[in-house]
């Protein structure tokens, strides 16, 4: 990948040929390259803004309409977020006050609460298409645009629109002033072009969820204090002319304000923060990933942890490439702001008081973002499972083997996710994960669905196909589907064409149910175990049989649907076993007998506790 940083016209080639290679029969993707011109003033916390964007249709439909994103204009009192804050039972700690006590909760929302000079808007000045104005209006955090002539499959138009905004109060990522004192945390910041697929125009209202958007290219300017550093998505131009980036930097001013200057080439958003007491620093990857981190320093601590961190950051580039394949930007940028975590295009925004176990944690989480999300352009509004399941999972494996270094990675590295899983799967809470984000009836639903049911997914699928086949299928998946737009059934074809099991079954019970799995060790002889199916949720089934001499039997039972077998893993519970693969096990009989030829003295259903079983109490014998 290095070669590729040398040659910058063949990356953008390689990048961008990506787009127009289908996956799929039919598929396609949009294309967008923004330019932007920003003028900030820190004091009022408001900027005016001049956007030229360049809109590619490549569908192969005609388009009249368009759609922008204004996600600023969520941070007013009567909007959709403002009402969902009032309206859930368990609304988000940060975007409310609590009147009441935690027994006895009487929420206010934040936003409610805002006045003139605190709220966010986006306010669209002029609007022109192929330098004709065009007709808009603004619907919430929509912005809907009449063409004044229609954008023909295969054409490229070009929208020049100016707009003012002011920066909200920081309720929810984006905003002025954190708790931990960032002036300017810039996400979502700009009018944001719509995403527009094979399934239509994606057009949800910002109430807190996440997002999805088209691949395309960023040159934006942003005017700001001399005083004022800047962290960015992409690649600074001019490190010379500014605060913090070089030690002899010249700053170059006019009017008391320095220009920052960032490209970046093929990402889906782009975020930036600012302050006049930004710290950075940065290290390079053995890849070669230039990592950057632009953060307050409070004290001699904050600044240990920050660069430990920074560290660390550079071996989890190195440690995904190997799994997950090579990160193909040239650098990354993690930025204190913002009010938890939240990743965006090769950057990111992070609180940072924390400790060092708790800033690697986040840190890790939103660079494994990288992948699931910004590499894939995972559509979190549908499919947060996904993205942010796959996200954890990749997380997890990183910092056990980095921060914790464990070694070898246990057959299971997801065990606290499966406990989270199993208190929502048997709360009465959870509700399907084919649910689009917006609406769960509870944020404990949608946090625990979307990090650690969709994390058991991908644990579980390794127990389904095998270790090396899910290692095999990320690899292959990174290959066929980088810089486009997958669906989660592009992943299932995935690893099914690598493993050759059929995993409808799985997929449809894991994702568009709430289905859980329960089996049990129903009777031990000496001559025969009979298991039971207390569930409706079928799976395949690893019984390790150790007998009475001493010897152990790891017996295999398929389920019929899988049409193939899982092939044997050398995971450390299986050690010494002798391998025996059964006849295959259908959904509909609920028991299944195995005769044994020697006495047992313990069996154990699924002893690497990668099967979500609900109830494992009874998956021992004897019985723990």
């Amino acid at each position: 990948m290095r070669i590729l940083y040398l040659f910058p016209a063949i990356l953008l080639f390689l990048l961008t040929s990506t787009l127009v290679k289908a996956q799929r029969p039919g598929y396609w993707q949009q294309a967008v390259d923004y330019k932007m011109d920003i003028d900030m003033n820190e004091k009022s916390y408001q900027y005016q803004g001049k956007m030229e964007l360049k809109y590619s249709n490549n569908s192969n439909q005609s388009l009249k309409k368009v759609y922008f994103h204004l996600y600023f204009n969520a941070f007013q009192p009567g909007s959709m977020m403002d009402y969902r804050l009032k309206n859930i039972s368990d609304p988000d700690a940060r975007m409310v006050i609590n009147h009441g006590t935690k027994e006895t909760p009487n929420y206010q929302s934040r936003i409610e609460l805002l006045k003139e000079d605190q709220i966010g808007y986006q306010k669209i000045k002029t609007l022109q298409y192929n330098g004709v104005d065009a007709q808009y209006k603004v619907d919430g955090t929509i912005l809907e645009v009449t063409l004044p002539q229609a954008l023909e499959a295969g054409q490229t138009g070009n929208f020049i629109v100016t707009w003012d905004a002011q920066v909200p109060e920081q309720i929810r990522r984006s905003g002025r002033n954190s708790k931990e004192g960032v002036a300017l945390s810039m996400a979502q910041w700009y009018p944001k072009m719509a995403h527009f697929d094979e399934f239509g125009w994606h057009l949800d209202e910002y109430i807190g969820r996440e997002f999805i958007a088209p691949f395309g290219n960023f040159d934006v300017k942003i005017h700001i204090n001399k005083d004022f550093v800047v962290g960015a998505s992409g690649i600074l131009q001019n490190p010379n002319e500014v605060k913090g980036y070089q030690k002899n930097a010249k700053i170059k001013q006019h009017k008391g304000k320095a220009t920052w200057h960032y490209k970046a080439e093929n990402i889906h958003d782009f975020v930036w923060a600012s302050d006049s007491k930004f710290l950075v620093d940065s290290a390079k990857s053995k890849a070669g990933i230039n990592v950057n981190i632009v953060y307050l320093p409070k004290n001699d601590s904050t600044i240990n942890n920050w660069k430990t961190a920074l560290g660390l950051a550079t071996e989890f580039f190195d440690f995904c490439a190997d799994r997950f394949g090579p990160y193909p930007w040239p650098s990354y940028t993690i930025i204190q702001g913002g009010d938890g975590g939240m990743e965006y295009g090769t950057a990111t925004l992070v609180t940072g008081g924390r400790n060092l176990k708790s800033l690697v944690n986040v840190i890790f989480h939103e660079a494994a973002h990288s992948w699931y999300q910004h590499l894939f352009g995972i559509n979190e509004t549908v499919d947060e499972w996904f993205d942010e399941g796959f996200t954890s999972y990749v997380e997890e494996l990183g910092f056990q083997t980095l921060f914790e270094k464990r070694g070898a990675i246990e057959a299971n590295p997801s065990i606290e996710a499966y406990r989270s899983y199993y208190k929502l799967a048997l709360s009465g809470k959870e509700e399907p994960a084919s649910l689009l984000a917006d609406y769960y009836n509870t944020n404990y639903a949608y946090s625990n669905q979307a990090y650690n049911k969709g994390q058991v997914l991908v644990v579980q699928l390794g127990y389904i196909v095998g270790e090396e086949n899910l290692k095999k299928t990320f690899l292959e998946f990174y290959k066929q589907w980088k810089f486009k737009h997958p669906t989660p059934n592009d992943f299932k074809r995935i690893a099914e064409q690598v493993s050759g099991i059929n995993l409808k079954w799985y997929f449809n019970l894991m994702i568009n149910t709430t289905r859980k799995v329960d089996y049990a060790i129903e009777t031990v002889t000496d001559t025969e175990i009979t298991l039971v199916n207390k569930s409706d949720f079928a799976m395949p089934i690893d019984l390790l049989v150790e007998y009475e001499d001493g010897t152990k039997e790891l017996f295999y039972i398929p389920l019929r649907e899988m049409r193939a077998d899982k092939p044997a893993e050398e995971l450390k519970v299986y050690a010494g076993a002798k391998r025996t693969v059964l006849d295959d096990w259908f959904w509909t009989k609920p028991s299944y007998t195995i005769k044994l030829d020697k006495k047992p003295a313990k069996v154990t259903i699924d002893p690497s506790l990668r099967l979500a079983d609900v109830e494992s109490s009874n998956n021992t014998f004897p019985k723990k």
